[in-house]
């Protein structure tokens, strides 16, 4: 069924705090600043995300491997890579009700080409009152290590996670002794003291990164740049199941595209709030690895056993925002369609229509009854299918139909319901969440069953 994308959103948001998936940060404190917590559902969703994008770009892959490096770093990793000096936004104050805005993004909303911060003749989209002039505001979140707050103190909290694998570098090129391409891979929290966020998490100060670092020859730049892409449409298509006609592939144009990169492209997707970025893939030559090799005097050149050559390598860098994962995620598998209600009649059903292997719950056990021994096969079925890996929940309270409603909320690909005639003929019958079909199975046969499910 079609959703009015405001309403969407609006639904998405209500269904996400009355089933466990993202809740108000420090809500019972009045909140906090646009910060989230993910509930029992939401952390479950975004770990199998987490799980399934570290199985298919590190572990199936032999040309990347993993890391995990610091949160907080030595400053001078900053000031090398250029973000104490131009990680910036151009802010704006409203001089009558003292809230701040990106310039670029009420420009933006005035119709303005993108990018600009030109306000002249614009007001506070809140109360008409006058801007101040734009200035730039550092997005680097500021704290102290030892026990005094001085400049001799002061460090930063990562905004990016590519920063540690950087530095990194040497330690792994020496560790490994392998030939280029070589991909490093991080998940791991980052941080930026934003001015706008908003749009539920969408933008928020403090969000989970999937990136990675792939050290390629310099010529060879230009054709890991398209498999990358290729790798990154399949994921997007492919895991996450959304629609091509869903996705933006932006191509971004010489003069809007970082000095040092040769080639960037931010993957879109069309949320309920507009077309804004998800991903993004570029190709920044040897910038970075020459600015840490500058600052830090250390050798960090590649020696190429083919050639006796040494040699800067080049990188390609895909990021994954694992937070706007998860929003799309959601986004894009909400729908509202109709079922048969205990009367008979068709009432609207709300589904998180997930790929199966990325839904927080893989199966829910329902006895059709909590006596006659009912409950105590339906018990040891889903000991069964935990003992199998696979997260199951057992629901014996109200209807039936309540019971299929609540699943379908939370994106339960399988309803297993146990009745009377399963005590004589050993089966439970399967119900699919999205046809709504149902089937029967041999009680010893259903962990097999779902297993062979979730590996199409």
């Amino acid at each position: 069924m079609s959703i009015d994308p405001q309403k969407k959103m609006d639904l998405l948001v209500s269904l996400c705090k009355r089933r466990g998936f993202i809740y108000p940060g420090s809500e019972i404190y009045g909140g906090f600043a646009n910060s989230w917590d993910y509930g029992p559902y939401g952390s479950q969703l975004k770990k199998n995300i987490r799980d399934a994008w570290w199985k298919r770009f590190v572990e199936c892959r032999p040309d990347v491997v993993g890391v995990e490096t610091p949160i907080i770093m030595n400053p001078k990793v900053w000031e090398a890579s250029g973000h104490l000096a131009t990680f910036t936004d151009p802010l704006v104050d409203c001089k009558r009700c003292k809230k701040r805005f990106r310039a670029d993004h009420v420009a933006e909303a005035a119709g303005r080409e993108a990018g600009s911060t030109d306000l002249t003749g614009l007001v506070c989209p809140e109360c008409k009152g006058e801007f101040t002039e734009v200035r730039n505001f550092n997005l680097m979140l500021k704290t102290y290590i030892g026990v005094t707050e001085d400049a001799t103190s002061v460090a930063y909290l990562r905004p990016e996670t590519a920063g540690g694998m950087f530095v990194a570098w040497k330690n792994i090129r020496d560790s490994l002794h392998r030939r280029l391409p070589i991909g490093v891979a991080q998940i791991g929290k980052a941080f930026r003291n934003e001015i706008t966020t908003g749009n539920f998490i969408f933008r928020t100060r403090e969000f989970d990164q999937m990136e990675i670092e792939y050290f390629v020859k310099p010529d060879q730049g230009a054709a890991a740049f398209e498999r990358w892409l290729a790798d990154m449409k399949s994921w997007c298509e492919d895991v996450l199941k959304l629609k091509p006609e869903h996705l933006v592939y932006h191509e971004i144009a010489d003069e809007d595209r970082a000095f040092y990169s040769t080639r960037t492209i931010d993957i879109e997707y069309h949320y309920p709030f507009g077309v804004k970025e998800l991903y993004g893939l570029a190709n920044r030559t040897d910038y970075d690895l020459s600015r840490h090799q500058d600052a830090s005097k250390e050798d960090l050149r590649f020696l190429d056993p083919e050639t006796n050559e040494r040699y800067i390598p080049h990188v390609i860098e895909p990021t994954w925002g694992l937070d706007r994962t998860v929003l799309v995620t959601l986004l894009e598998h909400l729908d509202i369609d109709e079922a048969e209600s205990a009367t008979g009649d068709a009432e609207p059903r709300m589904v998180l229509r997930f790929p199966p292997a990325l839904a927080p719950v893989k199966a829910a056990i329902l006895p059709l009854q909590k006596k006659g021994g009912l409950p105590e096969v339906a018990t040891a079925l889903a000991e069964t299918l935990r003992s199998h890996g696979l997260a199951t929940e057992y629901d014996e309270s109200a209807s039936i139909g309540k019971r299929y409603r609540r699943q379908d909320e939370i994106g339960t690909p399988w309803c297993i319901t146990v009745d009377m005639e399963s005590l004589t003929d050993q089966a439970a019958t399967i119900r699919d969440r999205d046809t709504m079909a149902q089937e029967r199975v041999a009680i010893a046969e259903i962990p097999a069953w779902i297993e062979a499910k979730l590996r199409k």
